[in-house]
């Protein structure tokens, strides 16, 4: 397991190389779950001025439940049930909202991945890359939880697992996750 400990320089988290090599992996997974930059977000289509300022002309719901996890809507379901006003303010939050959370999201992962020591190691983290990797951490926990279909009783469910399960791996992944989210969180108190 993950040791993560306080140190002078910050917290310092070492990981054993196979742990290095899944927490590379879920990161390249949410990349690309998460998807490239629009050009325009990034000022480089000048025929695109909405992106430049942070906003999609196109942001809907993703069909994806695990895209649809990551970025809610606002303002709960403005499926039918919903009146005209609450559908139109939560596809307006979509819009304005959206790349921005994506660019945060890509940026968390791909500061992960380029804080990971090759073969396993030790890396210090100050408090603020600390806050990223925990961002990171929950959006794949939230990833895997979203294709697990994680509840209250998801221990009891692993617990009974056969080995054979194509689920277990990703449950000891979500698991392991769990720990070393809360051994940064316990280290940063």
């Amino acid at each position: 397991m993950a040791d993560v400990r306080r140190t002078r320089a910050g917290l310092r988290v070492r990981l054993a190389a196979e742990e290095t090599a899944l927490l590379r992996s879920l990161m390249e997974q949410m990349l690309a779950l998460i998807g490239e930059p629009s050009p325009g977000s990034q000022n480089k289509d000048p025929d695109d001025p909405l992106a430049s300022l942070g906003i999609s002309a196109e942001a809907v719901k993703p069909d994806d439940p695990v895209l649809a996890r990551l970025f809610p809507d606002a303002y709960g379901d403005p499926g039918a049930e919903a009146g005209r006003d609450e559908a139109e303010a939560a596809g307006d939050f979509r819009r304005y909202t959206e790349l921005g959370l994506r660019d945060g999201k890509r940026d968390a992962a791909a500061t992960v991945l380029k804080a990971l020591p090759d073969g396993g190691g030790a890396i210090v983290l100050d408090a603020e890359a600390a806050q990223v990797w925990l961002r990171a951490l929950n959006d794949v926990r939230l990833a895997l939880g979203t294709r697990l279909e994680i509840s209250e009783e998801w221990y009891d469910e692993a617990v009974h697992l056969d080995r054979d399960d194509p689920r277990t791996p990703m449950f000891a992944a979500y698991d392991w996750l769990t720990m070393l989210q809360e051994s940064l969180v316990q280290a940063l108190l």
